[in-house]
C-alpha cells in the first residue's frame, strides 16, 4: 500500500485511538502499581493466577492458559516459573497427554490471589468500571470483543 493509499485516521478517529491508548497505558500503570505494592506481583502474573482459580482443579493446559491471557508459549513459560518460584503455581504433566504440561494452582497461590484480588478490584472500579453507565460498559464489551476476535482470527 502507498503512503497516498492510506487511509488516514480523521478527527473522530484519532480521538479515540488516543484515549483507548492513553486510558490503557495510565489503566495498566495503575494495576501494576497495585499489584507490586500488594503482592510483588506483576499484572500478567495476577492474571495468570486469576485464570487458574477459575479453571476446573484450578489447573490449565499451558498452551490454553497462553491463549487466554494472550502471552507467547516463552512469555508464558518464564512468568510461570517466576510463580513456581514463589509457590504460587506449580507445573505437573497432563494425565491424558505425556507431552501436555499443565500449570496448577497451589493453595499459597490461593491465599495470595484472595489478599490481592480486592485491592485489583478497587483499581477496576475505581479507575473504569464505575466511571461508565451500563450502557456504555455494554457497548465497550461490544467492541472490544469485536475487535479481539478480529484479532485472533487474523493472528
Amino acid at each position: 500500500m502507498a503512503v497516498t493509499d492510506t487511509r488516514w485516521l480523521d478527527a473522530t478517529e484519532l480521538a479515540a485511538w488516543r484515549a483507548f491508548l492513553n486510558t490503557s497505558h495510565l489503566l495498566e500503570r495503575r494495576i501494576e502499581e497495585q499489584l507490586k505494592a500488594t503482592a510483588g506481583l506483576t499484572h500478567p502474573q495476577y492474571e495468570i493466577l486469576a485464570r487458574l482459580a477459575e479453571a476446573p482443579g484450578r489447573q490449565m493446559r499451558m498452551t490454553e492458559l497462553a491463549r487466554v491471557v494472550v502471552v507467547s508459549k516463552s512469555a508464558l513459560t518464564y512468568q510461570i516459573t517466576q510463580l513456581e518460584k514463589a509457590g504460587l503455581v506449580e507445573r505437573t504433566t497432563c494425565p491424558s497427554d505425556d507431552r501436555g504440561v499443565l500449570a496448577v494452582l497451589t493453595e499459597a497461590g490461593t491465599r495470595c490471589l484472595d489478599r490481592v484480588a480486592p485491592g485489583h478490584v478497587e483499581v477496576v472500579r475505581a479507575y473504569l468500571i464505575d466511571r461508565l453507565s451500563r450502557a456504555e460498559l455494554d457497548a465497550m464489551t461490544s467492541a472490544m470483543l469485536r475487535t479481539e476476535e478480529a484479532l485472533r482470527t487474523t493472528a
